[in-house]
């Protein structure tokens, strides 16, 4: 499915409470400029009884700093990469759109990043999308244009 359809699809299954259909379309450019960059279309994402996995990453000079991630997986058989995703039996990889999982990114508050696999194979080539740059994004995105002032005009004509 491609960005527009998938973006599309976000806004027409958004509650219909007269704001988070806007609000959806206000942040779809947002959306699609990072979905544009990723490999694939959909993802596979772990999921526990209908939560997420989250995965703790701690720096490897320094084991006090950590950071909550999520994996997105290009293809299902990627899964096994992960050593202890295979051993849980109530782990199920579901298949979830790429915009779908960034526009999930500003509702899940305890995940500093998500985790784009995109070589099938290897945990090598991965793109990452920190929740603090895609916030920043968003604001930028939502701020209201300021009008152009014209420069043969000064401000204080009246």
């Amino acid at each position: 499915m491609d960005v527009e359809t998938q973006i599309q699809l976000l806004i027409d299954n958004a509650p219909r409470d007269g704001i988070t259909p806007h609000l959806v379309a206000a942040i779809a450019p947002a959306l699609r400029a990072i979905a544009q960059q990723l490999r694939h279309s959909q993802y596979y994402i772990l999921q526990k009884e209908g939560n997420w996995v989250l995965t703790t990453l701690s720096h490897r000079a320094n084991p006090g700093l950590e950071k909550q991630v999520i994996y997105a997986f290009s293809t299902i058989q990627d899964v096994s990469l992960i050593s202890s995703a295979g051993r849980d039996p109530q782990v199920v990889p579901t298949p979830i759109a790429a915009t779908h999982i960034l526009f999930q990114l500003v509702a899940l508050k305890p995940v500093d990043s998500i985790v784009f696999l995109e070589t099938p194979g290897t945990l090598n080539n991965a793109f990452e999308v920190q929740r603090s740059q895609f916030e920043k994004i968003l604001q930028k995105q939502l701020k209201p244009k300021q009008p152009q002032q014209s420069k043969n005009i000064p401000p204080n004509i009246a």
